[in-house]
């Protein structure tokens, strides 16, 4: 008896192991409720948007507002606007649009100052050294990105100049995904394209250094300036970059494009 009641036991044991577990529930981007509004906005101050079909449009915003619900923002010293919001939350996007899931699981909260800030976080008009437009930050600010609002808006409402402060500092949380920002990204780059990669980013690099390039010359600074200041180019000037530089465009698209 002993023996049939243990079989039994094994057996449901069995069957409950072998059940498969529930996942848990999930929702469809497009079921997201997304203010009306939002749409001119976006078209009157984000190209990227603009160029997008409906339904691109409609999956933008989607992830738009997966972003804002998973990340805190804050303003510093001046009252945050709703334009800050969606501008931020369009930096966010844009690099990771054409991929399917993607989460900032490095990044907990945006602080966004009203100007340009020093090495100290300082933005007070009297200190000097105000050049810091974004960065990515560390040690207790950890999770964090810290934002120039004067930058930001600029990144959007110049749409020529090939830079976006915005979407500068999330290709570096891209870039950070596999643990360091050294300007390789693993986390977008196949394996076998990453020695080829970085021969053209050291050959581009020397071009800008010696004056001999369109591209902004902070990119010639490192090779982790090069990745976010030619992903701002890609994004903001796309059919230019493709035009004057095919094989740095074909990468870069190889990146971002899946």
């Amino acid at each position: 008896m002993s023996y049939l009641l243990a079989i039994v036991i094994l057996l449901i044991i069995l069957f409950v192991g072998l059940k498969p577990k529930k996942t848990p529930k999930t929702f469809p981007l497009k079921s997201i409720i997304v203010p009306e509004h939002w749409h001119q906005r976006l078209l009157q101050n984000v190209l990227f948007y603009k160029k997008l079909t409906k339904e691109e449009q409609t999956l933008f915003k989607a992830k738009m507002v997966r972003f804002l619900e998973a990340t805190t923002i804050e303003a510093i010293h001046f009252e945050l606007e709703e334009l800050d919001k969606i501008l931020i939350a369009a930096s966010a996007v844009i690099p990771v649009f054409r991929f399917p899931n993607w989460n900032y699981c490095n990044l907990t909260n945006v602080l966004i100052y009203p100007d340009y800030f020093d090495e100290d976080l300082q933005f007070n008009s009297k200190t000097k050294g105000r050049n810091i437009a974004g960065l990515v930050g560390t040690g207790r600010f950890e999770n964090h990105m810290i934002l120039s609002r004067k930058a930001l808006h600029h990144g959007f409402s110049n749409k020529t100049d090939k830079g976006n402060t915005g979407i500068h500092e999330f290709i570096h949380l891209l870039d950070k995904a596999d643990g360091v920002i050294d300007g390789i990204p693993n986390a977008l780059l196949d394996k076998q394209y990453t020695i080829p990669y970085l021969q053209l980013v050291h050959k581009k690099m020397e071009e800008i250094n010696k004056d001999k390039s369109d591209i902004r010359n902070y990119g010639g600074t490192s090779q982790t300036e090069f990745l976010a200041v030619a992903g701002e180019y890609f994004f903001e000037r796309p059919k230019l970059l493709k035009r004057k530089h095919p094989e740095l465009y074909e990468m870069l698209e190889s990146c971002f494009v899946r």
